[in-house]
């Protein structure tokens, strides 16, 4: 019988079904055929017998047993040989073989029953020396192949034709073969286990499993045994080692019909029994564990056997769904370790991808909710990235007692935890590295996935997030760190894979939606346009797998970490609520319900707060692993580079020369990308400066810098304010200092970079400008965060004379940039000083308040309260009014002609002189407060540095004008009250000195001015300065027709660019000089002033002549 032809008509189905597995497995018959005709050229004894195949063979040599019959539908075998009426097939079949025996090879031929061939030479199978698995198993040099093959497959298969054997001699239970004893007596065979015999052995052995247990019991241990015989520490001559790659063959085979054929053993289809499952999910070093050499075999079958895959998958599957349930605390990792072994072997991940469970298929009932956390609990590989530190119930377990925690126990728990995900995020690389790397199928698959997630979990940003709603921070984080991991072959430092990135990805029919989110500087209705000119051909697999890993970092690392933030105040108000009931318990003591009802409330609020606190500290774990943050970081840097090159059109990278301003045309490829793309990058750095700065000392370059500077001074490419906001964060972030670096990490790119020399102090004076209109509810006050963080920037760089060289020219090129900028920093401390010193004076009114002893417990509470409310409030504003300050001061010694420029020292001198009344004048007693240092106010500091602004503008004759002609605040005795603080203070003898001279100055300019306005008398209405009241020396005509003086609406247009009159829109070149008036003006005054003169000098003399 051919086992390659169809097989015989007269078979029943299962049998038939069987034979053609084993056909196309391979089956010895039709390995062997020209083999044998080869060895009995050299080998007169080798029998015909190994052209028959054991497959063909095995229904005949077996008889069911009575105890566990087959169904009808399998071929039947009697168990007594002398029985009548053998099956046509039995008869057809032994009549056939014995046939070929009598032509071919003597009946006493041991080789005639092993299904092999002779490659000896000599035909003599006794003289090659031969060596078996262990110690007990090694015969001598004269056994016959016959004996060896005996007793080595009864080891292996641990089964004996002896009926008194019950034993081996290791003491290991063998089973009888009654009924393949018979059959060999019937033939006349040897009663011995030979090659041709296996596979009716293994059918009859496994017949004794009992029905509650798998075959795969029997099975497994059996093909260890076979593995480790066919490794034998000598070799084996070809004879014996033909014995045991059959006996290797027909195990995997029977193995493998367990799990697809149950039928064929006569048993039931049972899916808890035909499964790998449970021996998968053993150790391979177990005896009913599965082996790699189990796995090599297996899928060295799948070409020829469609059903293998299968097996293999579907386990995969129901581990999916079992591990689906599972957290960190369970037994979870030979489920990750199955896995790992899985991405050993390309066909069985081709097999897993092709799966319907690998993709989540949205049902139409679906909501978007279920859609969202479909791919952590639904998909093949979803719960293998679902197992987390992060899972409540592990949280709870490293930080059991969170409220009340030892912080060197949360350090050690956090320890702990970071090397547990390290290891499971290294074997979720290796699978995800192995998954687009199998083929291009499931590359494109696994990439699918990917892309799911990120794009069903958008909410994941919004506001307000459930936690059901979307997926877990576990899942996210750890997709994340796997994309990064992606990532990672590319990201070099040099950047030579940069031109890779494709920048029309997203209009390449990209897997990442991101349509809905918004974009860097493009509107809905034209981002929409620029996405629908689709780009022919397919994208890059660096381009897919880095648009997926900055998705990943908006939508999973980086909300994870501004998660903290909502985590501490959930914390900080459930704490709150927790102090108020513990104040409430004493008063209830009479009250028994409600005692209850207020200590089940107490402890419900600690159970949350011990949730929250042990959330957070598992985040803190997670997210400050310093390895993860790095590679974070080294892609955040490529990021950086690539948004440099898409806006500026060139092929920047690090080290080359970068151009400012950018193209005033903005390519429409940076303008319509998603915002993130720029937020990612920010977000990261600031919250690696803040948490892990140590890491920062070899993972910054200068790519940071430029990108902050080129979005500030060309800031019209960036729509979002608190986006722009953040570039200076992300440089002040930079210069805090960091070990033996006093100016950060950042500071010295800042100080030397040549880049950084040319273009920041333009960029940071821009934005300061800039911030003040941003068009946002909290404009006002954001705007000094903002500006307190350029001040610390700025502070950092002055000391590199190249920066006051820089602002002095910008004084004098961008004169109208320079004086809006100095108008803007009046301004802003003329607001900061007053609040300031306002909230000091509540303070001061409060702490009087309190010590009134006959205050009753409801009005001292009340107050404070509100003391606590303008603490909070002083100490913020004089913190920002002491740089501001301190600011001024430093601009003020650099830059003496450019802050006495007309537009400028007007105000300056104004803004001094009514500060100073603050400090030094008769109120400034409401000022004393207790303990002032805690709200950052110190008066002879301050007050320093109001006498050093004065001096340093000393030398220049319109200062000391401008000062004397403030008609509001000039008031000598303020001049003079400091002077008395400063000697008391101990101040330097020569600020002493230098500060009355310039009073006596001030007073000199003040006599000159009085006695010009006598001369001058009143002013005529139509000269007046309608909202100043002065008389106008350069009178201009606005939009609105009216008219104003020059110096009126230019300080106007400072703060506000409107037409004071009709509020409409304008600027300074709107104005039209009134030529006319000013000509009138100035006669007026020439004529008053000789009237003047002349009056004098005649009334001198009159007095002479009466004298």
């Amino acid at each position: 019988m051919d086992p390659n032809g169809a097989p015989e008509p007269t078979l029943p189905p299962q049998e038939q079904i069987r034979q053609k597995r084993l056909a196309k497995l391979g089956a010895l018959a039709s390995a062997n055929n020209t083999k044998t005709e080869d060895a009995t050229k050299s080998d007169p004894s080798a029998s015909s017998t190994s052209t028959s195949s054991p497959a063909a063979n095995a229904p005949n040599s077996t008889s069911p047993n009575q105890e566990n019959k087959k169904p009808s539908s399998l071929p039947s075998h009697q168990a007594n040989p002398t029985s009548s009426s053998p099956s046509p097939t039995q008869t057809q079949t032994q009549t056939q073989t014995q046939t070929e025996t009598q032509t071919q090879t003597p009946p006493s031929n041991p080789f005639s029953q092993l299904g092999v061939k002779n490659k000896t030479e000599s035909g003599d199978s006794t003289t090659g020396d031969s060596a078996t698995p262990s110690k007990k198993m090694l015969t001598s040099r004269e056994e016959s192949l016959e004996s060896w093959s005996h007793h080595v497959l009864s080891d292996v298969f641990r089964v004996t034709l002896e009926e008194t054997q019950t034993h081996d001699h290791r003491g290991n239970r063998l089973i009888y073969l009654p009924e393949l004893k018979a059959e060999l007596e019937q033939s006349g065979d040897p009663i011995k286990l030979t090659a041709s015999s296996i596979d009716a052995a293994i059918l009859e052995a496994a017949r004794h499993v009992p029905a509650n247990r798998p075959l795969l019991d029997y099975l497994l241990p059996c093909w260890k045994r076979v593995v480790r015989a066919n490794k034998p520490a000598r070799p084996l001559t070809p004879e014996r080692q033909a014995v045991l790659s059959e006996a290797k063959r027909l195990c995997m085979s029977n193995c493998i019909f367990a799990l697809t054929m149950p039928e064929y053993f006569g048993r039931d289809p049972n899916p808890s029994h035909d499964s790998l499952v449970p021996y998968l999910l053993r150790h391979h070093d177990n005896e009913d564990g599965i082996c790699l050499d189990f796995f090599a075999e297996a899928v060295s079958r799948i070409p020829e056997d469609d059903s293998i895959a299968p097996i293999f998958t579907d386990a995969m599957v129901r581990m999916s769904g079992r591990l689906a349930s599972m957290t960190m605390n369970d037994d979870y990792k030979p489920f990750i370790n199955c896995l790992v072994t899985y991405a050993r072997f390309p066909p069985l991940l081709n097999a897993l991808t092709e799966h319907p469970r690998f993709q989540v298929h949205p049902s139409p009932g679906m909501s978007k909710e279920q859609i969202a956390v479909a791919s952590e609990t639904q998909t093949i590989l979803g719960p293998f990235f679902r197992i987390s530190p992060l899972q409540t119930e592990v949280t709870r377990t490293y930080f059991a007692g969170a409220r009340t925690i030892d912080p060197g126990r949360v350090k050690s728990s956090q320890s702990a935890l970071q090397m547990t995900l390290k290891a499971h995020q290294s074997d979720l690389a290796n699978i995800a590295h192995a998954l687009v790397r199998a083929s291009q199928n499931s590359r494109n698959s696994t990439l699918d996935w990917f892309a799911f997630i990120m794009n069903s979990n958008h909410k994941r940003r919004a506001l307000q997030v459930k936690p059901t709603e979307v997926a877990s921070d576990g899942f996210m984080v750890n997709v994340t760190a796997i994309l990064d991991k992606l990532c990672e072959p590319f990201l070099d430092t040099t950047y030579s894979k940069i031109d890779k990135i494709d920048v029309d990805y997203l209009r390449r029919n990209p897997r990442v939606d991101m349509s809905d989110e918004t974009k860097l500087n493009a509107d809905q209705a034209t981002a929409d346009a620029f996405f629908k000119k689709h780009v022919p051909g397919p994208s890059n697999f660096i381009s897919e797998v880095f648009f997926l890993a900055l998705a990943a970092h908006h939508y999973g690392l980086g909300a994870t970490n501004a998660k903290l933030k909502d985590l501490d105040k959930d914390i900080k108000y459930v704490e709150g609520l927790i102090r108020k009931i513990e104040d409430e318990l004493p008063r209830l003591q009479n009250d028994p319900l409600r005692l209850m009802q207020a200590r089940t409330h107490h402890q419900q609020a600690i159970s949350s707060v011990e949730k929250y606190i042990a959330l957070k500290l598992a985040i803190e774990g997670v997210v400050l692993d310093e390895a993860m943050q790095t590679l974070s970081l080294l892609f955040m840097r490529y990021v950086s580079v690539w948004l440099l090159r898409v806006a500026s059109g060139t092929d920047y990278k690090p080290g080359k020369e970068f151009k400012l301003p950018l193209p005033a045309d903005q390519p429409e490829a940076f303008s319509c990308l998603p915002e993130y793309a720029l937020q990612d990058v920010v977000d990261n750095f600031k919250f690696v400066f803040l948490f892990l700065p140590r890491i920062l000392l070899s993972a910054v370059g200068e790519e940071v810098i430029t990108l902050c500077i080129t979005f500030l001074r060309s800031s019209e490419y960036i729509k979002n304010p608190y986006l722009k906001s953040s570039l200076v964060t992300l440089l002040y972030s930079g210069t805090w200092p960091i070990y033996h670096l006093n100016k950060g990490v950042l500071g010295d790119f800042l100080v030397g970079t040549p880049f950084a020399n040319e273009h920041l102090l333009h960029a940071l004076m821009k934005f300061y400008i800039e911030c003040e209109h941003s068009g946002v509810s909290s404009a006002f006050y954001d705007k000094f965060n903002i500006r307190y963080e350029i001040f610390q920037v700025i502070k950092c760089i002055w000391p590199n004379s190249v920066y006051q060289d820089r602002l002095s020219r910008e004084s004098k090129v961008n004169r109208q940039f320079f004086v809006q900028f100095v108008n803007l920093l009046l301004n802003d401390a003329t607001y900061l000083l007053d609040e300031a010193l306002t909230k000091l004076v509540k303070i001061h009114d409060y702490q009087k308040q309190l010590q009134d002893e006959t205050l009753s417990p409801e009005d001292k509470d009340k107050i404070k309260s509100d003391l606590e409310a303008a603490e909070q409030q002083c100490q913020s504003w004089m913190q920002l009014v002491n740089d501001t300050m301190g600011m001024m001061k430093l601009f003020t010694a650099a830059l003496r002609d450019a802050f006495t420029m007309p537009e400028i020292v007007t105000r300056l001198a104004g803004m001094l002189n009514y500060n100073l009344e603050s400090l030094v004048g008769p109120k400034r007693s409401n000022l004393k407060v207790a303990d002032s240092k805690k709200y950052h106010f110190e008066p002879r500091t301050l007050l320093s540095d109001f006498i050093d602004i004065y001096i340093n503008l000393a030398p220049k004759p319109a200062f000391i004008e401008a000062v004397a002609a403030d008609g509001r605040s000039y008031k000598p005795a303020n001049f003079d009250a400091a002077t008395k603080i400063l000697e008391k203070i101990s101040q330097h003898p020569e600020t002493i000195s230098a500060w009355k001279a310039l009073i006596v100055k001030f007073a000199e300019a003040k006599e000159r001015q009085n006695q010009a306005e006598l001369d001058l008398g009143e002013i005529p209405p139509e000269f007046e300065d309608p909202l100043m009241g002065d008389l106008m020396t350069d009178p201009v005509i606005l939009p609105s027709h009216n008219i104003v003086d020059r110096s009126t609406i230019v300080q106007q247009l400072l703060s506000n660019p409107r037409d004071p009159f009709t509020r409409m829109p304008m600027t300074i070149d709107d104005v039209v000089p009134a030529n006319d008036l000013r000509i009138r003006i100035e006669e007026w005054k020439a004529e008053r002033i000789a009237q003047a003169k002349a009056k004098a000098s005649g009334g001198d003399a009159m007095d002479t002549t009466d004298g």
